[in-house]
């Protein structure tokens, strides 16, 4: 914020026991940070316990307030009723330790002039009983020191454990089902009734009875927040009155299709034969009902991983993303080419997807045209909250003869965690957790890249998609655009068709379900004008962040 700004209200963090030094200690202008004394390093959020050796002996220490900006965004969406845009998100290292990070805002200069590799020094903004650490330019020691280096790229590859067996748990499933309840916005249909309608479907594709299923497993299970799930297992075995022999309704698996995952150990361990595996979303509906100030959302102090975000205003993932993918840029020398051509391709899938939301045709110039929302991201570089719901059958492969669809074999998936599984303090060239699981999955298949008939990545946002690919390795760290050749490469008819059905850009957010319903659909042929020719295998990702999943499919 620049001295005419207005200052914005801020939603202050809930200390906790482990956190509530942190924010304390600014009181006399000192940022302090959790120090390793055994070590010596510097890390954050504070943990009980050293990230490199493992030592106990952990302090909060003084900190010289020096840093340099690693990733930025200026966000330009209105967030919050009470903070104005514009203003900066930051990720910042610390002089002392570029491993410890800090999200934050970078104030008393114009927003536009805050770039990647800019030294700033902190000062403190008091709130009641915590003191927010903002930081500010530092052009001293711009001047003396010059321009700051960066992190350099950790190559996770070297993380890689080899296979524990032989005897690979996907040789043991299929998928055998799969259905969709009505997609849309602001359908304003009760979520568990739109699960229901995919879950019936799903079952029916299958050739099963509802009592045949004997499992169930939903991300991200009961409990979740805006519009973002129907009541978890609970409320569907109520409403279908089910009585499996085994349930999953855990949020921290490897992205949205860590719950198909987690069905397939299940089926491979034998505790059950058909698991319903099922994903929904309303959020949609549920943003128009607290717009009309029909539903009251939750009000508070930020707690969880907000603590760290929404005193800085930073209470999206696009803003999150987009310090990554400012990163990206200024490491490798791109502009946004690349992730204009990925949702121009989008929209051209989406077009030939009736079942899409946004189907109208979209030119390179309408991107760049387009309202930012939090540079480098503008309109159409962010996927549409949508309502629906998908439902996939995860069956044992002894009974696939029995089923009137041909099974969808899997191949392999990637679920290691090789980063740190954090949105700041990890991975920065790339979306965190795009690279662990995709390196992972090449380690339990013979098949390679070259072996993909069609791609369907998790596009939350054009940055996440250009992510997998590149941690896929259809082409190396930074050459994406290059690769995508403006969008050719991922056509239609192009060597590696991405996201045929629009993806979650322009078909709409049904949070990484709604790929393994394509992916199923190319590999049985069944995608009408959007159809990849002679589609036999296809890559599959989920999460938006950490954690997430990849998954090799195969049609048999």
């Amino acid at each position: 914020m620049t001295m005419d700004q207005p200052v914005p209200v801020r939603p202050l963090p809930q200390p906790t026991l482990s956190t509530a030094a942190f924010w304390k200690s600014g009181a006399d202008g000192v940022l302090r940070i959790s120090r390793c004394d055994e070590c010596e390093r510097y890390f954050h959020p504070p943990m009980p316990i050293c990230p490199s050796c493992r030592s106990r002996a952990v302090s909060l220490a003084p900190t010289s307030g020096k840093a340099v900006v690693v990733g930025c965004s200026v966000n330009h969406q209105a967030w919050l009723p009470d903070f104005p845009p514009p203003y900066v998100v930051a990720v910042v290292t610390l002089a002392e330790d570029d491993r410890a990070r800090l999200t934050t805002n970078i104030v008393g200069c114009a927003p536009e002039l805050v770039h990647v590799g800019m030294r700033v020094r902190v000062r403190f903004e008091p709130h009641e009983d915590v003191f927010i650490p903002l930081f500010e330019p530092d052009p001293d020691e711009e001047l003396a020191a010059g321009p700051a280096a960066l992190p350099e790229p950790q190559d996770i590859r070297t993380m890689l454990r080899p296979m524990v067996s032989h005897r690979k748990y996907e040789d043991r499933v299929a998928l055998t089902g799969v259905g969709q309840s009505q997609v849309g916005r602001r359908l304003m249909i009760d979520p568990i009734s739109l699960t229901v309608d995919a879950c019936l479907a799903a079952v029916a594709d299958a050739g099963l009875e509802l009592d045949e299923i004997d499992g169930l497993s939903t991300y991200p299970g009961a409990g979740a927040p805006g519009g973002l799930g129907e009541g978890g297992i609970t409320a569907l075995t109520e409403a279908l009155q089910l009585r499996p022999t085994w349930v999953n309704g855990g949020r921290e698996v490897p992205g949205q299709i860590g719950s198909l995952t987690a069905a397939m150990l299940a089926v491979a361990a034998g505790l059950c034969r058909h698991v319903l595996c099922f994903r929904t979303v309303w959020e949609s509906s549920y943003s128009s009902l607290v717009r009309s100030g029909r539903w009251q959302a939750e009000s508070g102090r930020a707690a969880g991983m907000l603590e760290w975000r929404a005193p800085f205003g930073a209470v999206s993932a696009a803003q999150w993303i987009a310090c990554n993918a400012s990163h990206y840029m200024h490491r490798y020398g791109v502009g946004r080419d690349a992730l204009g051509a990925i949702a121009v391709t989008a929209r051209a899938g989406a077009m030939r997807n009736p079942e899409a939301i946004y189907r109208d045709p979209l030119t390179l110039d309408d991107y760049f045209d387009a309202r930012m929302v939090t540079t480098p991201f503008g309109l159409y570089d962010c996927d549409v909250p949508c309502d629906g719901a998908v439902a996939v059958i995860v069956s044992a492969i002894e009974t696939c003869l029995d089923r009137p669809r041909p099974p969808i074999l899997v191949e392999s998936v990637g679920t290691a965690v090789l980063e740190r599984l954090s949105w700041d303090q990890g991975t920065l060239t790339h979306l965190p957790q795009s690279l662990g699981p995709s390196a992972h999955l090449w380690t339990r298949t013979d098949l390679s890249p070259a072996d993909v008939d069609v791609a369907l990545l998790y596009d939350g946002f054009t940055f996440n998609a250009l992510s997998w690919l590149e941690g896929l390795g259809f082409c190396g760290a930074g050459e994406a655009t290059d690769y995508l050749a403006g969008g050719k490469t991922i056509a239609l008819d192009g060597e590696l068709p991405l996201n045929p059905h629009g993806g979650q850009l322009s078909a709409g957010r049904l949070h990484g379900y709604g790929f393994v319903r394509e992916a199923i659909m190319q590999l049985r042929h069944d995608a009408g004008d959007r159809q990849v020719r002679n589609a036999r295998v296809a890559v599959v990702t989920a999460g938006g962040g950490i954690p997430s999943g990849a998954m090799l499919l195969r049609a048999p």
